[in-house]
């Protein structure tokens, strides 16, 4: 039975060419019938063929069908063809017409189809009733037309409302894989900028150790065996840390992937002042207020922010530089100071997109910053050295 349907909907054309020549023969029998003892009007017979024709094209042309079915009707009267079968061929017209046609042939089928009857009763009227019979049965008669033009025009209103519907959830459908795909770019952005911190901070501090423990081999084993060891710490500190960002790619949830290590924060940036201490640089710490805790979003921030800066000051401080760190618990936010005296970095370097590829470190704080709400100042210190400054706040902006 589903197959006859969709043969149905894919043949639309075939269909109503089937229904137009039943009507046909039925007319034809009509004609023969109504006829016997008369003098048979041959004019019937073309008007039945565009009668019929109309119904088996009333899809592909519904205007132009409805003009023949009007021309056939004013043939009708002139020519004196009484009302016959192949006159149903209004109802389809109308119905078709006011489905998928303009509006301006619905209104036309529609004062068509109420004129039709009353026209029909003053040019063949029926000898056998008085006035009164005549307009009801007028009436009467007036009804299917009326109906077939209000079927019509629900099932236009209908398929109106369900393209509508579909319109709206192909947008709200392209809406979904646009904000995906933004969702997408700043989760690889934020990846980027993790992949970035972890990196360049660990990486420098194993280059550093390598270079004092090649310096010094021969004559200090015992600073060789320690730098060594910082090395390996090291890099098993950046190794899990890229596995538990790796881990949150896979599992799409970062509380899944076992013994990944969890995400850094505010009370960290003390191990991380050690660390970079036992690399030869020194540093002077200092924590303003009272610790509390913070929006894992801000303690994170912090934690990069911090150990970005001293990355940068060992990449580009020079020789017998120092560096200091403030972390500062203000009522509304955090606020952070890392200054260096060394030579600082050139200036492309701070600006915003860097040089060839470079400046990714600074450009990650900025938009780190940026996700919390939060305002950023980088650049060079009047003197000599280098300076960021940070504040955070305790909610985010918007």
């Amino acid at each position: 039975m589903q197959r006859l349907y969709d043969f149905f909907r894919r043949h639309p054309t075939g269909v109503d060419t089937f229904w137009a020549l039943l009507l046909f023969g039925i007319t034809l029998l009509w004609i023969v019938g109504a006829h016997i003892g008369r003098e048979p009007r041959i004019a019937a017979v073309p008007i039945t063929v565009a009668l019929c024709a109309a119904v088996a094209l009333r899809r592909r042309a519904p205007e132009w069908m409805l003009l023949l079915v009007i021309g056939c009707g004013l043939a009708q009267l002139a020519l004196n063809v009484e009302v016959n079968p192949a006159d149903g061929a209004m109802l389809a017209i109308i119905y078709s017409v006011v489905v998928g046609g303009e509006r301006w042939a619905s209104r036309i089928a529609l004062v068509g189809g109420v004129c039709a009857p009353a026209l029909a009763a003053l040019r063949w009227p029926d000898e056998r009733q008085d006035g009164w019979e005549d307009i009801v049965g007028t009436v009467f008669l007036t009804i299917p037309f009326l109906l077939a033009w209000v079927l019509g025009d629900s099932v236009r209103t209908r398929r109106a409302y369900y393209a509508q519907l579909e319109e709206r959830a192909a947008r709200l459908e392209r809406e979904r894989e646009a904000q995906a795909k933004v969702a997408v770019a700043a989760e690889r952005a934020r990846i980027a900028r993790e992949l970035h911190d972890v990196v360049a901070h660990n990486v420098s501090v194993m280059v550093v150790q390598a270079d004092g423990a090649a310096y010094v081999l021969a004559n200090a084993p015992e600073q060789t065996r320690q730098a060594l060891e910082t090395i390996s710490g090291t890099g098993r500190q950046a190794l899990a840390e890229m596995r538990r960002l790796l881990g949150v790619l896979r599992s799409g949830d970062p509380d899944e992937g076992g013994d990944y290590v969890p995400q850094p924060d505010v009370e960290q940036i003390d191990e991380l002042v050690e660390q970079v201490r036992g690399t030869g640089l020194p540093v002077d710490f200092k924590v303003v207020g009272s610790p509390r805790p913070l929006p894992s979003g801000v303690e994170l921030t912090a934690y990069r922010i911090v150990q970005e800066a001293l990355t940068n000051t060992r990449k580009h401080g020079g020789p017998d530089v120092g560096a200091s760190v403030r972390i500062t618990y203000l009522d509304d936010g955090l606020g952070l100071l890392v200054e260096d005296d060394g030579r600082g970095s050139q200036r492309e370097l701070y600006e915003d997109g860097g040089v060839d590829g470079q400046g990714h470190g600074l450009i990650g704080m900025r938009e780190r910053v940026g996700m919390v709400g939060g305002t950023l100042d980088a650049g060079p210190r009047p003197g000599g050295g280098f300076r960021v400054s940070a504040v955070l706040p305790l909610r985010s902006a918007g």
